[in-house]
């Protein structure tokens, strides 16, 4: 492009050494002869305006030029700069295995923490977000036992059903880390980047739910017992089904439980992994902060 700018160039230079040249000997010509012909002066006019208009062309060519160095030099400092990004960029990144080791120490994290405030006295009985109330099936019956002067005897079900999940509690803790022992690079990848909060505890809740179901239902169910809350249940649907008109319960107690159980761990557990993300001060090893650290939400 500059090398035909230049062509152009001087092309005009030789038209304005001509141009000049024959305004020399025309003025030459009527200097000595005194000849002023309407025709010779038609001719003078004609080339000064060529020459305005080629002067105009210099110009804007000049403009080209000058346009066309500034352009080259931007480029110049954007591919800098470009570059000096890409080099910032990959200072910050991880590998996959650090990013999959990194989702499971966060997980690991939250399920010994989520068991240890479970099973602690009241864990469930007096944390309002992972409380056991009655059944939903069950809100009539309670309803009508209350107003028959039978409250105290849905209060014993909702405590002990309380007492024997933070019972069972402990015996979760190696159910999850099987689970998550279990869990894919692949699925390590999805997670790691993925704005929510609680993405692995989601994750986690969504592939694993039915296996802990069936895993953790038998340490409920014998708490249930240890607890009396069998007992205090089998006595308030009894009481309850006599009365006439009324529908029958017939709830599966320590499948609700083992399940209001399971979602109170799950929701400890995503309190704590979203504190990982969050806190610096909760990385408490090296590769949570290498991965997490690095990541923006």
């Amino acid at each position: 492009m500059v090398e035909q700018i230049n062509y152009r160039g001087f092309n005009l230079l030789k038209s304005l050494i001509l141009a000049f040249a024959i305004l020399h000997f025309c003025a030459i010509a009527i200097f000595h002869h005194k000849i002023l012909h309407m025709k010779l002066l038609l001719v003078i006019v004609t080339m000064i305006g060529a020459l305005q208009v080629n002067a105009q062309k210099a110009s804007k060519m000049g403009g080209a030029i000058q346009t066309i160095k500034s352009t080259s030099k931007t480029m110049g400092k954007t591919t800098s700069s470009a570059t000096t990004g890409s080099k910032s960029n990959s200072t910050a990144s991880f590998t996959e295995t650090e990013a999959a080791s990194a989702i499971k120490d966060a997980l690991l994290n939250g399920i010994t923490t989520g068991v240890t405030k479970a099973a602690a006295p009241d864990g469930y009985f007096k944390n309002a977000f992972i409380k056991v109330l009655m059944p939903p099936q069950a809100k009539a019956m309670e309803s009508t036992l209350r107003q028959i002067g039978a409250g105290a005897l849905v209060d014993n079900i909702i405590l002990t059903m309380n007492r024997a999940a933070e019972k069972a509690a402990p015996q979760a803790k190696n159910i999850f880390i099987n689970s998550v022992s279990q869990m894919t690079i692949n699925d390590a990848i999805s997670i790691v980047s993925n704005q929510q909060q609680d993405a692995a505890t989601k994750f986690l809740e969504r592939t694993t739910t039915e296996q802990l179901v069936a895993a953790f239902k038998p340490s409920i169910k014998t708490a249930l017992d240890q607890t009396l809350a069998t007992r205090y249940w089998s006595q308030a649907m009894t009481q309850y089904n006599r009365i006439p008109f009324v529908s029958k319960v017939n709830t599966d107690l320590p499948d609700y439980v083992t399940r209001k159980g399971i979602s109170g761990l799950f929701y400890l557990i995503a309190q704590e992994e979203a504190r990982i993300r969050k806190d610096p001060v909760a990385r408490t090893t090296d590769i949570l902060e290498k991965v997490f650290g690095n990541l923006k939400f």
